[in-house]
């Protein structure tokens, strides 16, 4: 067996043993393990282990993953979520739809101090779940809402999966951060416009709520500009240079943890039940990262990732061909896999395949434009039937909702995103400019 063949084996052997539900990090460490002996043995495997360890964990930058996911944490224990989930239906709650409308607007602000898909999707379900019921939202609207509304968390800087993904790529943090907000808002956009579509198809399925007074709008309003303000301090601070990503996070932290004990009412177990999710979480993300670290090192050291992206230019392909097709295979891994695993899975294979071809700009605007690009994947990934994991999240905390009734919910969201999809490939400028304008 050659290199080439050991190193398409091995990412095989990830794909069945991560959908055997094997932990993500566990399972790259193993098959990466496995590979390193296969192709020089189990002394250069051990000081491999010894030296990326080290290098990995003493990486400065990472540092900002256990501050962003702490940022969350204080929001969702602090109330910030239901506080922008009151200003949004204060607004456009007597709307038909409109509390679903409030809800994706809700959602895109917490992903804004949030970073997490999964949490922002559980959050907001506890939060608008039972408010849409309530008035006598359809379970398909409802569910769908929230299902779609969860992935504006991860679209929306600050972004857990963004920060991984210019470490790998050793891109700056702050320039991926900007590139997502244009197509963050347009994803935000696309999602209150599928709900009115929705609601004029089916009128029956979302009721009007009562109109509330101009004066009670406002105060609704006064309630989330904390909120706004430190989202803008973050994302301004990182763009204009005033501080780096990680100090960013810290001050983000720092700020929406007194905002959850001053305005949210957050206490002592609030606090220990933060940090706690917080280290569980880092750790978990870690050993993920390690397990990454040494695929990534077994792949390159088989030569898998190079001769595949010689193959692929000898065919001269169109490049926009090839990133269609990198895509597809993104949005239908999304359908089985976990999110970070499967960034962190692909990125060794893919990265040297793009890299090989023209697309008339430079590396470091190639990796900015395809991240986002992976990441509107990864975002449809958590909402495509039969397995995304939004999907599953906030089915079981509406246990009375027909898991087809969610499937049925989510279609035209996934409509919409392959459309943004379709747009940010055609126009890659819709996600350079704002960076470039530096």
């Amino acid at each position: 067996m050659t290199n080439f063949d050991i190193g398409i084996a091995m990412f095989v052997a990830a794909l069945a043993v991560i959908a055997l539900r094997m932990p993500v990090g566990v399972a790259m460490l193993a098959v990466g393990g496995l590979g390193f002996v296969a192709i020089s043995g189990a002394t250069p495997l051990l000081a491999q282990l010894k030296s990326i360890t080290y290098s990995k964990f003493s990486n400065y930058t990472l540092s900002v993953i256990p501050m962003f996911l702490l940022m969350g944490e204080f929001a969702g224990k602090g109330g910030l979520s239901a506080a922008l989930y009151r200003a949004g239906r204060a607004w456009f709650g007597h709307r038909r739809g409109g509390l679903a409308i409030a809800t994706i607007g809700a959602c895109a602000a917490f992903g804004a101090i949030c970073g997490s898909s999964l949490a922002t999707a559980a959050t907001m379900s506890q939060v608008a779940g039972p408010q849409m019921r309530k008035l006598g939202y359809s379970p398909a609207l409802s569910t769908g809402t929230l299902a779609a509304g969860g992935t504006l968390g991860i679209l929306i800087p600050p972004s857990v999966i963004l920060v991984i993904y210019a470490v790998y790529t050793e891109q700056s943090i702050g320039a991926l951060f900007v590139a997502a907000i244009i197509p963050g808002l347009i994803a935000t956009l696309q999602y209150m416009i599928v709900v009115t579509i929705y609601c004029r198809i089916h009128p029956d399925a979302a009721p009007r709520a009562t109109k509330m007074p101009f004066a009670e709008r406002l105060r609704a309003t006064r309630d989330v500009w904390p909120a706004a303000l430190v989202f803008l301090l973050v994302v301004c601070g990182i763009y204009l240079g005033w501080f780096s990503p990680t100090e960013a996070a810290a001050i983000g932290a720092f700020a929406v943890g007194i905002l959850a004990v001053v305005l949210g009412g957050m206490r002592w177990k609030g606090l220990y039940e933060a940090l706690l999710s917080t280290a569980q979480t880092t750790a978990m993300i870690a050993i993920v990262l390690l397990g990454a670290e040494l695929f990534s090192a077994a792949l390159a050291l088989s030569q898998m990732p190079t001769e595949l992206s010689r193959k692929v230019a000898a065919l001269q392909a169109s490049p926009l061909l090839v990133i269609a097709v990198i895509l597809i295979v993104y949005l239908v891994l999304g359908c089985f896999m976990e999110s970070m695993a499967m960034v962190l899975l692909t990125l060794p294979v893919f990265v040297p395949l793009l890299l090989g071809l023209d697309f008339g700009m430079s590396k470091d605007a190639l990796m900015v434009w395809f991240g986002i690009l992976v990441l509107i994947s990864v975002e449809v990934g958590m909402i495509s039937p039969p397995f995304g994991l939004n999907l599953f999240v906030i089915n079981a905390m509406a246990k009375d909702v027909p898991m087809a009734e969610t499937y049925k919910g989510v279609i035209g969201f996934c409509l919409m995103d392959a459309i943004r999809l379709a747009l940010l490939v055609a126009f890659p400028a819709i996600v350079l400019w704002l960076p470039g304008i530096r």
